[in-house]
Formats: structure tokens, sequence, C-alpha cells
């Protein structure tokens, strides 16, 4: 059986309580289950056992990160998850250190990964409209969305994990489409899983 780990990075604040990323989570759950899947969902709201965390990335065939995008990057609270878990991982869980030797100090930097079986993928919401994106004119000054992501798609590649293409949601605090992002998603995970 397949084995699928689904992080909830939403960071809650008042005027963005997190239902679209949940109920998003929801519908990865309900897909992959139907699709012979074993899911664990992990939340920022739980306590935080790193160990059990680390138990999870080893036991997982793919890694989804569901999150919001905030000022351009993920939340706090998923940067404090990877500041603690990862860095906990860098000792053979995750990564044997950062790949480099003492032979050769120089070379294969972010080649240490022991995950290089696991598959992993971003699925993100933005308040911004998607043509924000890939257009000169525009405030992405022509950069796509893993452009973006780059920093996220780094970390995983660093645990030498492999990448499923992201996932986004548009526009979602002013012109949201919940029905028609469902129906996106439901597609990519077909396409991908």
């Amino acid at each position: 059986m397949n084995k699928a780990l689904i992080i909830n990075a939403h960071q809650y604040y008042p005027f963005s309580e997190g239902k679209l990323n949940a109920t998003l989570v929801n519908s990865m759950v309900s897909h992959l289950t139907t699709k012979g899947y074993e899911t664990r969902v992990v939340t920022m709201a739980e306590p935080l056992d790193i160990e059990h965390q680390l138990d999870l990335h080893r036991w997982a065939d793919v890694v989804i990160l569901q999150s919001p995008i905030n000022w351009m990057g993920l939340p706090w609270s998923f940067k404090k998850y990877m500041d603690e878990v990862y860095t906990a991982g860098m000792g053979g869980t995750l990564c044997n250190g950062d790949g480099r030797s003492a032979d050769q100090p120089k070379a294969n930097y972010g080649r240490g990964g022991t995950l290089s079986g696991t598959r992993y993928m971003l699925s993100v919401t933005f308040n911004a409209p998607a043509e924000s994106f890939n257009d000169v004119n525009e405030f992405f000054e022509g950069k796509s969305v893993d452009d973006l992501l780059l920093p996220a798609h780094m970390n995983f590649k660093f645990f030498a994990m492999q990448s499923i293409p992201t996932f986004s949601c548009f526009d979602v605090m002013k012109n949201a489409d919940i029905e028609g992002d469902l129906a996106r998603l439901d597609t990519h995970l077909n396409t991908y899983f």
C-alpha cells in the first residue's frame, strides 16, 4: 500500500481561518484513500513531536505540503517546523549532513539526502491572481509560481526527494472559485497519483 504524508502548513489568523487549506487536505485524503493510499495528516496546530515527524517522513512514499503563501513565502509556523524537524533529520534520518565530506569540502553540497525513493508535491494557495505570474508586465515580473517556491523545492531536494508538479489556487481571498479549484485538484491528483 502506498503511503502519503500531508502537511497542512496553514497558520491561523482571524482573517484567514484555514478553511480552504483544510478543504484541500480533506479532498486529498479522500482522493488518495480511494486510490489505495494510507494517509497521515499533520497540522501546525498540534504539538510537535520531532521524532514522530521524522518517522512520518521515513514512512511516506509521498509528502504533500498544503500551504498558503504569506508574504511571498511559507507561514512562520511551518518554517519553525522545518527548522526543528528537518534540522534534527540531518544526522541520517532525512540526510547525511549536507552531502560534503572532509575529503571534498567544496563538492556535493545538498547531495546527502536519504529519501531518494520519496516524492513530494507542493500545493499552495495565493491571494494573488494567476495573471500576476508568468507576465513580465505584472507584479512577479515574469516569474512562475515555482520560481517563487524555489526555497521550498530546494528543501525537499536536499533530502533527495523527487518533485511532483505544483498545484496552485489563485485569488482565494477576493475571487475564490473553490468548486473549480477542487475540480482542478482532482484532475491533478488523477494525473500524478
